[in-house]
């Protein structure tokens, strides 16, 4: 892995290339350009407010339910984007693949990469909804950056993982919409982890998602973090990166003849 990082490292211009037409493809043609990182965790958040702030309510302690679940959402949609979009960037990068030689773990690379212009956009409502909702900023924001790379390694893990199986297998175009729409649900995104029954809490937070995004929220509206759960969180999520890398690159030698 540290070879191919440095040879990730001397194709940096090409991932550079690719994060930029990533960018441009996605919003192409598109009345509202950018606008659509904005768009699409508020209008989520609007619908779960409704649903499970006005029809039913969910606990969330003293913090209102609408930076509650936009708090989270910006975290999920890093590994929704990593479900969703890097794990079909070899299969939508064909041409590319098997005309030219370059390291392929750049492509779902890229596609994650990208995504981060999207968060930084999306960010700024979060800024809005701190001062209407007046969450005052702590010491607690400087953390919001380690457990970003935490989720990072683990969305590239499952980048690299479902890249090259779908290619392989082409079922996985169908589980891929099915396990993010689960996924979602197995994670504190519309509720609180501490709704979940203790008998069940020991399982349920070997999803790595669950820690992270717990924390991200956390550190977000100044409450203490929980780092037993966090680590626990890094160590699957670099088991994930080792994992989705080796499958990579047992599999990238047939992209060629199977794509």
């Amino acid at each position: 892995m540290i070879q191919q990082l440095k040879e990730i490292f001397k194709y940096r211009e090409l991932l550079l290339a690719l994060i930029e037409r990533e960018l441009k493809v996605r919003y192409k043609q598109t009345l509202l350009g950018a606008s659509w990182a904005i768009i699409q965790p508020l209008s989520l958040t609007l619908i779960f407010t409704f649903i499970f702030a006005v029809v039913t309510t969910i606990p969330t302690g003293n913090v209102a339910y609408p930076i509650f679940a936009y708090t989270a959402l910006l975290s999920w949609t890093i590994l929704a984007t990593a479900l969703n979009f890097a794990s079909f960037s070899i299969l939508n990068n064909a041409a590319l693949v098997t005309k030219v030689y370059f390291p392929r773990e750049i492509l779902p690379l890229a596609s994650i990469s990208a995504h981060l212009v999207d968060f930084a956009i999306s960010s700024s409502i979060l800024v809005f909804l701190m001062a209407i909702y007046k969450v005052n900023p702590t010491f607690n924001l400087l953390f919001i950056l380690p457990i970003l790379a935490i989720e990072l390694i683990f969305a590239l893990g499952i980048a690299l993982l479902f890249s090259s199986l779908v290619v392989i297998l082409r079922d996985f175009k169908f589980v891929i919409p099915l396990l993010t729409q689960l996924w979602l649900f197995a994670t504190p995104v519309v509720y609180s982890a501490n709704s979940v029954p203790e008998n069940l809490k020991l399982i349920y937070k070997v999803n790595p998602m669950v820690s992270i995004i717990e924390n991200f929220r956390k550190a977000i509206l100044g409450q203490p973090l929980e780092w037993n759960g966090l680590l626990i969180s890094l160590g699957v999520s670099i088991f994930t990166l080792i994992i989705g890398y080796l499958v990579f690159k047992k599999l990238e030698r047939n992209f060629a003849d199977v794509i």
